[in-house]
């Protein structure tokens, strides 16, 4: 071979779409497509099953979609968002920014050129790119939809909801060689609606609006919760609140002049051209009693309104913005449908982005739902299935259950039992997070909620909307509470030097399962929702209870916590390993290393590291810094190398050295060259407890090259 000279640049290149040719018709009619094409699992709405169908959407119907595209490097993002979040590890608290984000974690450019060419192709328009890269979203006719993603648009009635709406009949499906970067379709259906988790004492006859408040006060649920006592009110903190209606100006500072409550102005922000504030709708008081709640909570938080179309775009678009904005520090959603009639493409796409918030130190509270274990009673399943509710029930936030609250004499907590309509149960979609231990739960899925504060609407908030005093309860009064509270957190731990609360749950589960459980946690021991009984410590009705939250803060800010020394799961740790990303991140390199040329062949794939090669007096260095779980009894680095060289002889004239920090682990040369590529297996096991920055350095003398090719790096611990 050739030596290649210095200047060579590695260049990202673009993989050709296969060229499909497909006629858009003026009837819709999955037209055979040439191309090997992969099916998206769960892109059909799981109410198609129980509706009407009434015959074909019109070809020329205008539809949009959304393409959610996959992270990368699944198993290492895993790894990062357990260390990130557990005290003691070397990255316990050093957060990534969204464009550290997404240069490690998020899809490529390149993949997203490939999505919006072959969208492009099929005579959809492309409107816009979420900042992140994972969302693409784009516009055609019915029937370019239908060819896109060969499959059916048909009209329906769901006779539960007496409400029509359209849908795909199948599962979509894609060409093959999108199927390694588009993690699912969005917008082939409009029947999922966000619905609010507001109640009130009587909910079929709501009472008429007052000229005075007279339900639960923001001093008598601070002093309850013991916020008052925390020394801190969010100052330099901000909440989003993810909405999909709008509010009055007016109102908020109504309830704050009643109450004599100061903090910044709210702000609205709006997500594919919503915004609701001029004209709300029926879910107003649902913006109204987010907003006062935080507000009573921590008053000097800032709050940022994001509001967003009511549809599984408008969701995946609002959540994706939230995060690359990184503006807010805590999120609180009181929205939410329940998981059976949800289409799970559409909750894995909100739930990806939840991953990016939780590596970006973002704290995300959760209605639980306010029809108890039976979520779906107001929706397609109806009340006969039990269910949850989602985003509460993702394993990437924190689901916030209800309680009914007595306050006693001097506004101090008296007693609590469980609302009887609180959200709760097992998930049928998200798999038990490692974090939920102690629960006495058996089962592999994730069960809601995580914790709870007042929500009965018989124990309601005094909340000013729409003109008048109203009485609100429900799941969605509990969400800001506990937002309110993360935010005096933040402003806490800011001032002590310490990270922000980041990913709550993983945190509140260590100190929940902690001798300080009775302390920080009144935990709600009575009552139940129709399927499950409050008892001591956790349940699926009040998770491990409402805060005490002086105390928790005192917890949460006790210093670090050496992890156990048993734990160990097993992972792969090495991010980037096959080096398919085009790009270096997460590995350090010097110029040129990542590489794609046709000159030296990857192991697999188009991408490999090429060190050295030049024939001159050259080194090249390649590094990533990973932890290695003290509790873990084996740890084995093994990569893919290939030596190529012009030298001739026994003599090591070139060499690659592979170092963990400053140990040699072993050292190739030229005399170890060979056709194709060795797998090499090197032992880590006593680094174990350690972060580790593991190295190759390649070196060439100053004639006669030697190429050192590495592939397909991994380190497995167990």
């Amino acid at each position: 071979m050739r030596p290649r000279t210095l200047a060579l640049a590695a260049a990202i290149a673009v993989l050709p779409l296969t060229a499909v040719s497909l006629g858009v018709s003026a009837a819709q009619a999955a037209t055979p497509n040439a191309a090997p094409r992969v099916a998206l699992p769960n892109t059909v709405n799981p109410a198609v099953a129980h509706s009407e169908k009434k015959g074909d959407v019109p070809a020329e119907q205008q539809i949009p979609v959304s393409v959610s595209l996959k992270l990368r490097d699944s198993d290492a993002l895993d790894r990062f968002l357990t260390a990130v979040a557990t005290p003691g590890t070397a990255e316990y608290g050093h957060y990534l920014t969204p464009e550290q984000f997404t240069a490690r974690f998020g899809p490529t450019q390149a993949s997203v050129d490939q999505v919006k060419a072959y969208l492009t192709q099929q005579g959809l328009t492309v409107t816009d790119v979420s900042a992140n890269r994972q969302v693409v979203n784009a516009h055609g006719t019915a029937a370019q939809v239908s060819q896109a993603f060969a499959t059916h648009e048909s009209s329906y009635v769901d006779p539960q909801l007496q409400r029509a709406f359209f849908a795909n009949d199948a599962a979509a499906s894609i060409p093959a060689d999108l199927a390694a970067v588009v993690q699912g379709v969005s917008g082939l259906d409009n029947h999922a609606v966000r619905k609010n988790r507001l109640a009130t004492p009587n909910a079929l006859a709501p009472k008429a609006a007052t000229a005075s408040p007279s339900g639960m006060n923001p001093v008598q649920y601070t002093g309850a919760y013991n916020l008052n006592k925390t020394g801190a009110d969010g100052t330099g903190t901000t909440v989003a609140l993810w909405e999909f209606d709008g509010y009055s100006k007016t109102n908020l500072t109504t309830y704050d002049s009643q109450f004599g409550l100061t903090g910044p102005a709210v702000t609205t922000v709006s997500v594919d051209g919503a915004n609701y504030d001029a004209k709300p709708g029926q879910g107003q008081g649902e913006v109204e009693l987010d907003s006062e709640i935080v507000r009573g909570a921590a008053p000097k938080a800032t709050q940022l309104v994001y509001e967003a179309p009511n549809s599984d775009q408008g969701e995946i678009d609002m959540a994706n913005k939230i995060v690359a904005d990184n503006r807010a520090s805590v999120i609180s959603i009181s929205w939410g449908s329940c998981e059976p009639d949800t289409t799970a493409a559409s909750m894995t796409a909100v739930d990806n982005a939840f991953k990016q918030a939780a590596a970006q130190g973002i704290s995300i509270f959760s209605a639980s739902g306010d029809d108890g274990s039976r979520d779906c009673t107001r929706s397609t399943s109806g009340s006969t299935v039990k269910a949850v509710d989602f985003p509460a029930s993702s394993p990437h936030q924190t689901g916030v259950g209800g309680t009914n609250l007595k306050v006693g004499s001097g506004n101090t907590y008296s007693s609590e039992s469980a609302w009887s309509t609180a959200g709760g149960g097992v998930s049928t979609v998200f798999a038990k997070p490692s974090w939920q231990t102690g629960t006495g739960v058996s089962g592999t899925m994730r069960t809601v909620p995580d914790v709870s504060s007042n929500a009965d609407p018989a124990s309601g908030f005094s909340i000013y909307t729409a003109g008048g005093w109203q009485v609100y309860g429900g799941t969605s009064a509990a969400a800001p509470l506990w937002s309110g509270y993360a935010a005096q957190f933040n402003q806490k731990a800011k001032a002590a030097g310490q990270p922000v609360l980041g990913e709550a749950s993983p945190r509140l589960y260590t100190v929940a399962n902690s001798s300080s459980y009775g302390s920080v946690f009144h935990d709600v021991s009575t009552g139940s929702n129709q399927d499950f009984p409050a008892k001591a410590g956790y349940d699926q009705v009040t998770g491990w209870g409402s805060p005490v939250a002086d105390a928790l803060t005192t917890a949460l800010l006790g210093g670090t916590t050496t992890p156990p020394s048993g734990g160990c799961t097993a992972a792969q740790l090495v991010g980037n390993g096959g080096f398919e990303t085009g790009t270096a991140a997460p590995w350090t390199t010097s110029s040129g290393v990542v590489d794609n040329s046709s000159s030296q062949a990857a192991h697999a794939g188009s991408w490999k590291a090429w060190m050295n090669g030049y024939g001159s007096a050259h080194t090249d260095t390649m590094s990533q810094t990973v932890s290695i779980p003290a509790g873990c009894a084996s740890a084995k680095l093994t990569f893919w190398l290939h030596i190529d060289t012009a030298e001739t002889g026994s003599t090591a004239y070139d060499k690659l050295t592979v170092q963990a920090n400053s140990t040699t682990l072993a050292t190739y040369s030229n005399a170890n060259a060979a056709a194709g590529y060795v797998q090499r297996t090197l032992d880590l096991t006593s680094f174990a407890g350690q972060t580790v920055t593991i190295k190759f350095t390649g070196t060439e003398d100053s004639s006669m090259q030697t190429s050192f090719v590495v592939d397909d790096v991994a380190l497995n611990v167990g």
